[in-house]
């Protein structure tokens, strides 16, 4: 697909893609680092994917000048899309960066740029999350 046509698809539409596709690299990454029982893979993954996870790669990424003026445009577009609600165990803005990031993630699958959504993955794989006190 091109980039005209994949623009064409509404943010929230990405990061419906994107959401699997950042999903896949995160369970790709534990079956291969690791033989380990269904349940702890379940477990670890569900870390990765999380909206304070994927919030946290998301500054990691636009803070650290890793994206392209494409690509930080992009994830602004699903970062400011309307109709999100955030579940209650995820803050706003945490919830609507991680659709940013996954609207990102989508975006480069349906434009076959599979080889930079696995770089930018790459970056952000092993990143710790800094708890914020409550």
């Amino acid at each position: 697909m091109t980039e005209q046509e994949a623009r064409q698809y509404s943010p929230l539409a990405l990061a419906f893609i994107g959401d699997a596709v950042y999903e896949q690299f995160v369970r790709d990454e534990l079956i291969i680092s690791a033989n380990m029982p269904a349940r702890k893979l379940h477990s670890l993954t569900v870390k990765k994917v999380c909206a304070e996870y994927q919030s946290a790669a998301a500054r990691i990424l636009t803070e650290g000048g890793h994206l392209t003026d494409t690509e930080q445009e992009l994830f602004k577009r699903g970062r400011n899309a309307g109709g999100i609600n955030a579940p209650k165990h995820s803050s706003v803005a945490d919830y609507r960066a991680a659709t940013g990031l996954e609207c990102l993630f989508g975006f480069l699958h349906l434009t076959g740029q599979d080889k930079r959504a696995k770089e930018l993955y790459k970056i952000i794989n092993n990143i710790e999350i800094q708890k914020t006190p409550a």
